[in-house]
């Protein structure tokens, strides 16, 4: 048997392999991250990843075929759904802590900054409107006015610790608000 033959024999083994063992899975593992992640935003994208990563293990294996295909598959896709969460959070939390980096007001904004900006802080505000008011009354006062949390404490007669619960406590609310939401929150450039 020549080269050729052995090579396609080979491709032809691999492609049976991927359409009896992988791509039946495909739909199953689209619904499966829509139930178990329903706030992502792109499940087919992932789910193409997750096939393209197993198909390429498959390669670098020598065309050995995986004991548990669809075991496989699920477990990658589960695995980029979790690293898809962690980057969000990362960058929701981010957004939300560094509000006072938000430059309403930016002469050199264009308007499609301008929007987004303004979209933003209409979702911030929806946030906030949902902290209880203790809590929102000490993060709008230290993030959006800038006092510290030693002067919070004075004005509202309150422990410098209370403070600085209730400011860890409504910027995780804030971003649990964000992320339910589908926000992906953006960098902000310090000015």
């Amino acid at each position: 048997m020549s080269s050729l033959s052995t090579d396609q024999a080979r491709v032809s083994d691999q492609t049976r392999w991927f359409a009896e063992e992988v791509q039946p899975h495909e739909p199953a593992l689209r619904q499966w991250l829509r139930t178990r992640f329903p706030w992502l935003t792109d499940v087919d994208n992932i789910s193409r990843d997750a096939v393209v990563r197993i198909w390429r293990r498959h390669e670098s294996s020598g065309g050995k075929f995986l004991r548990s295909p669809k075991a496989m598959l699920f477990g990658i896709a589960r695995n980029a759904a979790y690293d898809e969460g962690r980057r969000r959070a990362v960058a929701v939390i981010n957004s939300v802590a560094e509000i006072e980096r938000l430059s309403v007001l930016d002469e050199h904004a264009d308007v499609a900054e301008a929007v987004s900006t303004r979209q933003e802080l209409e979702v911030l505000a929806g946030a906030l409107r949902e902290l209880p008011d203790g809590c929102r009354q000490v993060l709008t006062l230290c993030k959006m006015y800038g006092n510290s949390p030693k002067e919070v404490a004075k004005r509202l007669g309150i422990s410098e610790h209370t403070v600085r619960a209730q400011i860890a406590k409504g910027l995780r609310r804030c971003a649990e608000f964000l992320r339910h939401r589908g926000v992906n929150g953006r960098s902000h450039e310090t000015r």
